[in-house]
């Protein structure tokens, strides 16, 4: 069971047309206000080729539809009296928005059916493909997962690095030291993460806290003001979870780094390393260190495993050989006596 079981996971079930206006791709509103109030409730989009031929069994009424140029040809193929009787049948039901891509425009004639309809069309420059991978994309955050996580989040050498813990136990100030070494804040005390496609889980702040700090002892800061833009950053991808933990002699805690349990979020297996802390221990430099192992892993080197390795490598030499090694590093110094 996940440690952030118990943590609400929250999705929208519906967002305006409007919000399309602030998606990626430029769209322009080409009936006015009509329509825009409605409501999507679905990611993903849909070409209503076989509902402008009549056949509806199967239409998704309502997602946002795609009028790209298989749609428009059709219906310039078709007589002013058919060409009007389809897209009064798909406007017969309740579409959020149409979206007319590659350039393509409709006359005032077919908006006045659409209008009847309360269905906003929007007009896109880009093509049909690229308005659908823009769109999709963007859809697909707005209906993502979400979760909020008491903790702070840094970026530690390009890792993001989730330091969690009980209140009090001085995440904050270890996220405040690893600025001052150069590293970058995303968010303080509360995080959000927002489930991306199936592995990827993005960390951003809060609107109003933004990249505000509280110390305990010193009150609120500003770490933008403070340090500079070079120290902040509005989004990063959660790579691993540091848990800090007051230090407990009847715990066990790795080792080696051969057992390593990686945490579930959202049903994404983030890396994870539960810290102990007592007075006295650099914890910002550790979290480093774990960042820059963290870096060697991804590509490909594990200290552990070689180290591992280079034991197996001996006990099979000194099976095969009587005489014992010599277990220096350096087995002769050239007269070097300092």
């Amino acid at each position: 069971m996940s440690l952030y079981s118990h943590t609400k996971i929250v999705t929208k079930d519906k967002i305006s047309v409007e919000a399309l206006l602030s998606a990626p791709v430029y769209l322009k509103k080409i009936n006015g206000e009509t329509g825009l109030n409605n409501n999507i409730s679905d990611k993903n989009l849909h070409r209503p080729q076989l509902a402008l031929a009549g056949f509806t069994e199967l239409f998704t009424y309502h997602r946002v539809q795609i009028f790209g140029n298989t749609e428009i040809y059709y219906l310039k193929s078709l007589t002013r009296e058919q060409c009007l009787t389809a897209l009064r049948r798909v406007a017969g039901f309740p579409i959020p928005a149409i979206i007319l891509t590659n350039r393509h425009e409709m006359d005032g004639e077919l908006l006045s059916v659409l209008n009847d309809s309360n269905i906003a069309v929007f007009a896109a420059e880009a093509e049909t493909t690229k308005t659908i991978t823009l769109l999709s994309e963007f859809l697909d955050d707005q209906f993502a997962e979400q979760m909020q996580i008491h903790g702070s989040f840094v970026d530690v050498y390009g890792v993001g690095v989730l330091l969690t813990g009980r209140s009090g136990i001085g995440k904050s100030e270890i996220a405040l030291d690893l600025i001052e070494r150069g590293h970058r804040l995303v968010a303080d005390d509360v995080v959000i993460f927002t489930k991306k496609r199936d592995n990827i889980l993005m960390g951003t702040g809060q609107k109003m806290s933004k990249h505000f700090m509280e110390i305990r002892g010193l009150g609120i800061i500003n770490v933008q003001r403070m340090f500079g833009v070079r120290a902040i950053r509005f989004q990063k991808r959660l790579e691993i979870i540091v848990e800090l933990e007051v230090w407990d002699k009847e715990a066990e805690y790795t080792r080696t780094g051969l057992d390593e349990k990686p945490m579930e979020l959202m049903g994404v297996n983030v890396a994870n390393v539960k810290l102990p802390i007592f007075p006295g221990k650099n914890v910002t430099v550790i979290t480093e260190v774990i960042a820059l192992n963290y870096l060697l892993k991804t590509y490909g080197y594990s200290a552990a495993d070689d180290l591992t390795n280079i034991i197996h490598r001996e006990i099979a030499l000194k099976r095969h050989s009587k005489s014992a090694g010599d277990p220096r590093l350096i087995n002769y110094f050239q007269s070097d006596d300092e």
